[in-house]
């Protein structure tokens, strides 16, 4: 099938959401809890689960379905290998905290296993050798000082010379004792313990905001309820509360995106990512009819920001081919993440006075261990008020040693797309547009984004972000208008699809051509 088929191909959103999983109706009264999660996906349901366990009353608001975010479009590596990063961490942050961020995601890792096997939960867990691979000298130098980092550390692992696909690298770190799963399969078994323990989950229930959040914290809905707790967990992926911390500010958005392909060659194990760019990540999964899903990712950029995202997924399937070959090609898919400036996730209190409220974001790429990291940590720090990892990823760090350079360089980034935006020249018009076609056009004298759909209804909307007033880009590949400043992303009819915003685009024109 050539790239071009593959381009109006209809593929399923991702290999992962192809379960049956529960539905809940919306929350349409106020109600009290110990502890309100906004999210559900996996640090939501994990910390639902490991609170219920602890006799807590808890419910998880959900502001579309379960387990349809972040969670359900990743690789689903369980991993403390977050790319090249020891060797960096031991020099910022010092050895001792250090080998406690690896500490903390092996801890997640192990949690996983023995969950799956005192519970006999069947999601294709496997321990698996994880892999950073260089094919550049550059990168091969940067790999033995992580080496170094990783005997320093006491890091299991190994510097090889090559792994076994026809790659010329010129070296690749190996981790052992990592993991894969299915990250869908493993969360639903915990979300019928935490159900049946008495949680309750609301969906298509979108958090606005909170009130009281010194004292008891009520979140309260866009339909008008409120949630008393004791505690508040925002793990909505990015903060829907964000004024008071101003996460935007601290954090910039990232795409990047996978495809799920079926090869002729057998795969040898292992789970790997290039430490060059353009990145890729190569793993597989077992499918139920015994044959394996290929699963190829990378292609990593800031959202809102490069060139037509449709071409990513190009460039995958064509490396796909190029080292592997194709027989079939079933699924491709996306996913945005946060990062944060010193490349920690922000999890603890949401800021020094709010105590009450508890924040998890900025999981970068790796969010399967991150996230069930996470949960145990808040879960702690609501049940014992202390754990041994907190002080390395508490959101407040930065209140004592600001990272000045990358606040400067993450926001003059901002700034210049923010410019950007508003002083480009447009030629292009409504009626230009093909079915199917979206982009930034003139209309009423003014920059808008329009799209017209495969029935060849138009859809025009204001395309100034609502967050801070940044201008949105239109992604080929998802259909969406995305902000390059902080990350925001809406629907080709201007719909919230991912904040921090929380207001649609204006939509100026709706109707048949």
């Amino acid at each position: 099938m050539s790239s071009t088929d593959n381009t109006q191909k209809k593929f399923p959103r991702t290999y992962w959401r192809e379960i049956e999983l529960p539905t809940f109706q919306s929350l349409d009264q106020d109600i009290n809890v110990d502890v309100a999660i906004v999210g559900g996906g996996i640090t939501g349901i994990t910390a639902a689960y490991l609170l219920t366990k602890e006799g807590l009353n808890v419910a998880i608001l959900e502001a579309g379905g379960i387990l349809n975010g972040t969670t359900g479009h990743t690789t689903a590596k369980l991993t403390a290998q977050h790319g090249l990063i020891y060797d960096e961490f031991i020099h910022h942050l010092g050895k001792e905290k250090a080998r406690k961020y690896y500490e903390s995601m092996m801890m997640a890792v192990q949690f996983v296993e023995n969950t799956v096997k005192e519970k006999g939960i069947d999601c294709d867990f496997s321990k698996q050798e994880a892999y950073v691979y260089a094919t550049t000298d550059e990168y091969a130098a940067k790999l033995k000082n992580e080496w170094e980092a990783y005997k320093s550390l006491d890091i299991a692992g190994a510097l090889k010379d090559s792994i076994p696909f026809n790659i010329p690298v010129k070296a690749a770190l190996m981790m052992s004792n990592q993991a894969q799963f299915h990250p869908l399969k493993f969360l639903k078994a915990l979300l019928e313990e935490a159900i049946n323990a008495g949680c309750s989950v609301y969906e298509n229930t979108v958090a606005d905001g909170i009130e009281d959040d010194y004292q008891e914290p009520k979140v309260v809905t866009k339909s008008g309820q409120r949630v008393t707790a004791k505690h508040v967990i925002i793990a909505s992926h990015f903060p829907f509360y964000d004024k008071p911390g101003l996460y935007f500010a601290k954090m910039y958005a990232d795409r990047s995106y996978a495809i799920g392909v079926k090869t002729n060659q057998e795969y040898p194990g292992g789970m790997y990512i290039s430490a060059d760019s353009p990145s890729r990540s190569i793993r597989y999964t077992p499918l139920d009819n015994g044959e394996n899903l290929l699963i190829v990712g990378g292609e990593n950029h800031k959202t809102g920001q490069g060139v037509d995202t449709l071409k990513h997924f190009e460039e995958l399937q064509h490396f796909t081919e190029e080292v592997f070959g194709i027989n079939e090609y079933q699924y491709r898919w996306s996913a945005q993440d946060n990062v944060t400036l010193d490349k920690i996730p922000y999890i603890g209190p949401y800021t020094s006075q709010r105590k009450n409220v508890l924040v998890a974001t900025g999981y970068k790429k790796w969010g399967m261990s991150t996230g069930i990291l996470a949960a145990h940590l808040l879960t702690d720090l609501i049940v014992r008020g202390s754990n041994r990892f907190e002080d390395i990823y508490s959101p407040s760090r930065f209140q004592a040693d600001p990272d000045l350079k990358s606040v400067i360089t993450t926001n003059a980034d901002v700034a210049k797309h923010l410019l950007k935006g508003k002083l480009e020249m447009i030629e292009r018009v409504p009626d230009d547009l093909q079915n199917g076609e979206g982009s930034v056009v003139l209309y009423q004298g003014k920059r808008a984004g329009a799209y017209k759909d495969d029935n060849g209804t138009l859809y025009i909307v204001d395309t100034t972000c609502t967050h801070l007033g940044c201008e949105c880009e239109w992604n080929h590949a998802e259909k969406s208008w995305d902000c390059p400043c902080h990350g925001s992303r809406y629907s080709y009819a201007g719909d919230v699809i991912e904040g921090p915003t929380h207001k649609p685009l204006g939509l100026l024109r709706k109707g048949e051509v």
